[in-house]
């Protein structure tokens, strides 16, 4: 027993002393053959022994190491309504620059700016309406085209009541020309368009969107400065961006179509997004008028007046001996000699009331009787008080420039 643990005791070490000797030419031959294989590989490559390729394989690696990189810069064409409609007028919309001789007054020059929209090109000549206010006082007026080019105009005429104008060019510098849409038909919340040159040339062509916040607006206008208002201008109201110099600029519809010939802004501190608009169906005989004839034709009674309550009440009775239940009216202050009211026979400090049987408070409501709904040539009934009796005449009316 004593023989066999001593004989396993040997036999334990000799085989521990082997082990070793077989771990250490083990690892040398893997260090060996790990060494011969890497010496190999580009002969074994080049024998295409291999499965795949050395460069593919390096590819691979580079491709997930390195961080691909990225174009961020995107063309969008983007095409809208708004776009196609800016597009179909844009060309048609030019500046307009009156410039006035020097006088005692002024040095003359450039007196301002502002728009206009060429409507028709007919033989050698093209059209533009734009604003009075725009042209007034100018002697001589140039039209700046969309593409820069200035070009001498003639003022055909202008008009004061509705603040409009028509010029006239050589037609072999216009390109394109506007299309007149139907104001009548606008709807308040419909989108919109003012396309001009607010604040001047520097920036012309500028284009500005918004909607239509109201329709059938009443602006009192006062004609000669006498603080009385002589005239209520029929606009469109919108919160369309209108600026000094958009004015005689288009107000345009989703169609691309103009349905306003934009003429003021309301310029309050308080007051921000009300621009105003002259209707073209109300400006479409104004401007033909202007074209064919250089003024507007108007329907003409031949008095001064003045409404009665812009009279001290003092005079109601004392100068005009009025009845106590009159409050409104308008006073005749003077007849014109061969006039129409002169030939129906009213006089000095008449007082009408009525027109066609229709209640006449104010000279505004006279004028737009007189220019809305009568024509020249056309007979109107005048109802007045003379002396404190109520009496009618008809009067045939005739034709008067203004």
């Amino acid at each position: 027993m004593g023989y066999y643990d001593d004989h396993y005791e040997h036999v334990r070490q000799k085989q521990k002393g082997n082990r070793g000797g077989t771990f250490l030419a083990g690892l040398v031959g893997a260090v060996l053959g790990g060494m011969l294989v890497i010496v190999s590989i580009p002969s074994l490559v080049k024998w295409d022994v291999l499965p795949y390729s050395l460069e593919q394989t390096e590819e691979k690696q580079t491709t997930v190491t390195e961080q691909p990189k990225v174009d961020k810069s995107v063309a969008v064409d983007v095409v809208t309504q708004v776009t196609k409609a800016v597009d179909k007028v844009s060309n048609a919309v030019v500046g307009i620059v009156n410039i006035q001789e020097a006088s005692f007054w002024s040095e003359g020059g450039e007196a301002g700016t502002g728009s206009g929209v060429i409507y028709k090109k007919e033989g050698n000549k093209a059209y533009i309406v734009t604003n009075h206010h725009v042209v007034e006082g100018a002697s001589r007026v140039e039209v700046s085209l969309s593409d820069g080019t200035k070009v001498p105009a003639r003022l055909l005429g202008s008009d004061v009541w509705t603040d409009l104008a028509v010029l006239e060019i050589d037609a072999k510098h216009v390109t394109n020309v506007a299309e007149f849409g139907n104001s009548d038909v606008v709807k308040v919340g419909e989108p919109v368009i003012a396309v001009g040159n607010p604040l001047g040339l520097q920036f012309a062509g500028s284009v500005t969107q918004g909607i239509i916040s109201g329709v059938n607006r009443t602006i009192p206008i006062d004609i000669d400065q006498d603080s009385i208002p002589d005239w209520h201008a029929e606009v469109l109201q919108t919160d369309a961006a209108i600026n000094p110099g958009n004015s005689g600029g288009a107000l345009v519809n989703i169609e691309g179509q103009v349905i306003g010939i934009n003429s003021m802004k309301i310029a309050q501190e308080a007051v921000e997004g009300i621009g105003l608009s002259i209707p073209i169906n109300y400006a479409k005989p104004i401007i033909s008028d202007l074209e064919k004839f250089g003024q507007v034709r108007r329907p003409y009674m031949g008095v001064e007046l003045r409404s009665l309550s812009d009279i001290p009440a003092y005079h109601w009775q004392q100068t005009l001996h009025l009845p106590a239940n009159v409050k409104e009216g308008v006073a005749i202050l003077q007849v014109v000699p061969g006039s129409p009211a002169a030939q129906a026979g009213l006089r000095e400090f008449d007082v009408i009331v009525a027109l066609d049987d229709e209640n006449i408070p104010d000279v505004i409501a006279l004028r737009k009787h007189l220019y809305n709904r009568k024509q020249i040539g056309d007979t109107m009934k005048v109802t007045f008080y003379r002396d404190g009796k109520k009496q009618t005449v008809t009067l045939k009316l005739a034709k008067q420039s203004l």
